[in-house]
């Protein structure tokens, strides 16, 4: 019996050169953190917006065991046959019914081991859907009798509806892990009854950037406050994520471990 799942979790992968990026390196990311569970938020990875067969494929194929998505993911209509075809692929689960795809996910690590990965999206600034607190409610209720391993992505904009979330699902869940924003949070921690939890877990993509767009181009947005064509960006890519120690037997988090990779230069150069 497996009694302890060390879970990998990839922050928001940003176009086709950081999903290469991330390919290139998985392995060196999997050997360190010993894991035996990979998630990777995907819902940016074709040209900036959605996921298609072929990145999910590639993902599939170097070990990847879910992948989470989000409110982007709508933006490419070829990632609508994935999303209802596999179930692997999630989107989150309190978008009104009669929209494709899956909200969560049950995976067999063993005979007497299985881990749930769920996804909810936050209300704040993004679109009024569904309550995240009242569908996690609702739907734990069934995924608890099945399994209690089980990892949150909760997609959303504001801090404070991510906290607010993480206090109400302490020891409901094993980990929460915040994505969306770009910008991984230096709060990785154990809640009291043992979630783990961190506010964004970051971007896996081009930092030479504003969130993963054209610099340029970003600021251009700000001085003139008009629309403007958002261009992905090129060049130093990077890996952001967070590694968790899950009991098995009490479903709690035992550690968390953000990172980025490689580490960003904070010492000058001479």
């Amino acid at each position: 019996m497996i009694t302890k799942i060390n879970l990998l979790f990839i922050g928001d992968v940003v176009g086709e050169d950081a999903l290469g990026f991330l390919r290139d390196n998985l392995e060196i990311l999997r050997t360190k953190y010993k894991s035996n569970f990979i998630v990777v938020n995907g819902e940016n990875i074709k040209e900036g917006k959605g996921i298609t067969d072929v990145e999910a494929n590639m993902l599939f194929a170097n070990g990847v065991n879910v992948i989470t998505t989000g409110n982007h993911v709508w933006d490419n209509w070829k990632a609508r046959p994935l999303l209802t075809r596999d179930s692997r692929v999630l989107r989150p689960l309190n978008y009104p019914p009669n929209n494709p795809g899956f909200g969560y996910t049950i995976i067999d690590l063993e005979p007497q081991t299985s881990i749930a990965v769920m996804q909810l999206q936050g209300r704040s600034l993004m679109s009024p859907i569904d309550c995240p607190f009242r569908t996690a409610d609702y739907f734990l209720k069934s995924i608890r009798e099945k399994t209690q391993n089980i990892i949150l992505d909760f997609h959303a904009e504001t801090t404070s509806e991510k906290i607010a979330l993480a206090w109400y699902l302490d020891g409901k869940v094993s980990a929460m892990i915040g994505t969306h924003t770009h910008i991984q949070t230096n709060d990785a921690q154990i809640l009291p009854n043992g979630t783990a939890y961190i506010t964004d877990v970051g971007m896996t993509g081009p930092y030479n950037s504003v969130i993963g767009m054209n610099k340029d181009t970003s600021i251009k947005r700000f001085l003139l406050q008009t629309p403007q064509k958002f261009e992905l960006a090129k060049g130093d890519l990077r890996i952001c994520g967070a590694n968790v120690e899950i009991d098995t037997l009490t479903h709690q988090a035992m550690s968390i471990q953000q990172f980025t990779y490689p580490e960003f230069q904070k010492v000058a150069f001479m």
